[in-house]
């Protein structure tokens, strides 16, 4: 079992204690016993392990999603607020072509748009090429397009392929 996995067994653990309200030879053996049958049975399930290559981009990442969530809060907001003056709104679909094919980068990829008010996922196509984004105002497409692959998806491939 890997770090995370153990740290995953420790923590179902805990919650059995505390869902049980004991603290018994019996009820912690047997949550260990539960634990770690899951974590064996749950580990054979999973058909690709993710491979992190550079971890420490991380957090840079993260640095330039939280800025984009607030941005896209504060935009969000001033949209329906209507303190956008007579600047007519335009909402729209992006197909983004990808190069990004992990898909633990892909995952992490629809948590970071889904998290940022005024985009949405809309969809992957079947090959997993191109990714079909919903924006609320959508300015210029290019723009997006180039936005989204430098701030998103560049940092995703460099961290997993």
């Amino acid at each position: 079992m890997r770090r995370g996995g153990m740290v995953l067994t420790v923590a179902l653990v805990a919650l059995w204690l505390v869902l049980n309200n004991s603290l018994s030879l019996g009820t912690l053996l047997l949550g260990v016993v539960l634990a770690v049958v899951l974590m064996l049975t749950i580990a054979q399930l999973r058909p690709v392990r993710p491979r992190v290559h550079r971890l420490h981009l991380a957090a840079p990442l993260a640095a330039s999603v939280l800025i984009d969530i607030v941005r896209s809060n504060i935009a969000v907001a001033r949209i329906a607020l209507g303190l956008v003056r007579s600047r007519e709104i335009r909402s729209g679909f992006l197909e983004i072509p990808l190069e990004l094919t992990d898909p633990h980068a892909l995952s992490i990829l629809s948590a970071i748009v889904t998290s940022t008010p005024g985009t949405a996922w809309a969809g992957l196509s079947h090959e997993g090429r191109t990714l079909t984004l919903h924006v609320l105002d959508l300015v210029d497409e290019a723009h997006w397009i180039k936005l989204f692959k430098q701030r998103y998806e560049r940092p995703l491939l460099r961290m997993f392929q």
